[in-house]
């Protein structure tokens, strides 16, 4: 397998993901004229002729047989050119001391402060590749490129998880709390906001805080909640360092998880590497390769057996990589640290 960025060729199959994603997929929508043009910008940013307000590094997981089965994406920075929504999840504290009654409230507070961070988006891995390692390959490698590439990058990186819907798409936070500013179902404001129409919607929701226990039970219960198709992601990005710290989408309430770049395990642990060629022990730990380049990006997983400034692994990772014996890598164990000998 191989992660490398999307080209023009790709978009079939792009669409095909999308269309196999489903409703609740807001950043990997299921227009192939939509996907053509993201393609097209994707291809733009890699050559460093967008801003960093603007850029969208869009990538695919390909196997040996040059087939795409997986995407993931790096969005340069959020809310620049348009207004960026989430809620916080607050407290509002009330109080009537003659009566004897205290009460803390739980409060959604619409925010803005996350505007100007750099996103993680648009992981989507076919049903039947996920299995091995595939799922990390794809999460991680953009950590690893954020690690080569720093300076296209905030300070923050943030992931907005999918929140919870039912089999047919209905989501009960919305059905609670925006269909009544947005007169139309969860699917249909959904796919608006596929379309490039999130801010015109959330310009529609209420501007004053929002008291969660005026929403149904089910609306609640969701609150921070990640769909089950984005757990195995929350749980590679909490491992990584990602937290959730009390904002959510306002759809769909999915949780927005965070990190600071710098003590993001794949960022803080990867260092450049020596790529030699050999035979890796058949207890050779996995490591994640990067070649080092921008427009020819290309990172994989394979065996490697670190000896001091070097790392070695056979011949097939070095040509998934188009690299050389003597070329630089960026690396860093997919899985845990590993001592050099």
């Amino acid at each position: 397998m191989i992660v490398r960025p999307a080209q023009a060729t790709d978009t079939p199959a792009l669409l095909a993901l999308a269309q196999r994603a489903g409703p609740g997929f807001t950043s990997l929508p299921a227009s192939e004229e939509r996907l053509a043009h993201r393609v097209r910008w994707a291809q733009r940013s890699f050559a460093e002729q967008v801003e960093r307000a603007d850029a969208d590094y869009l990538f695919v997981l390909e196997d040996d047989d040059q087939r795409v089965v997986g995407i993931s994406a790096l969005k340069g920075a959020v809310g620049l050119r348009e207004p960026w929504y989430n809620y916080r999840v607050g407290v509002t504290a009330t109080s009537a001391p003659q009566l004897g009654i205290q009460r803390q409230l739980s409060t959604l507070f619409l925010s803005n402060e996350m505007t100007g961070q750099s996103e993680v988006c648009s992981l989507f891995l076919r049903h039947d590749q996920r299995h091995g390692h595939n799922g990390r390959l794809l999460s991680l490698s953009r950590l690893l490129f954020v690690a080569e590439f720093a300076h296209l990058f905030g300070d923050k990186l943030i992931a907005e998880l999918r929140g919870s819907a039912d089999e047919q798409g209905c989501s009960p936070f919305w059905d609670s709390l925006g269909r009544h500013f947005f007169k139309t179902d969860f699917q249909h404001a959904d796919h608006l906001s596929a379309m490039g129409n999130k801010p015109f919607i959330a310009e529609l929701m209420p501007r004053q805080p929002v008291y969660s226990c005026l929403l149904s039970d089910q609306a609640q219960a969701v609150i921070g909640k990640a769909h089950p198709q984005a757990e195995p992601a929350l749980k590679i990005l909490s491992a990584e360092g990602f937290a959730h710290k009390g904002y959510i989408d306002i759809f769909d309430a999915g949780p927005v998880i965070e990190a600071q770049v710098s003590k993001i395990r794949t960022v803080r642990d990867s260092q450049p590497l020596t790529l030699n060629i050999g035979t890796p022990d058949e207890e050779a730990p996995l490591w994640l390769l990067h070649n080092r380049r921008l427009e020819s990006c290309r990172i994989t997983a394979a065996p490697g057996r670190l000896m001091g400034n070097s790392l070695v692994v056979d011949r097939l990772t070095a040509k998934r990589l188009q690299l050389q014996p003597g070329n630089s890598v960026r690396a860093v164990p997919l899985l845990a640290k590993v001592k050099a000998i």
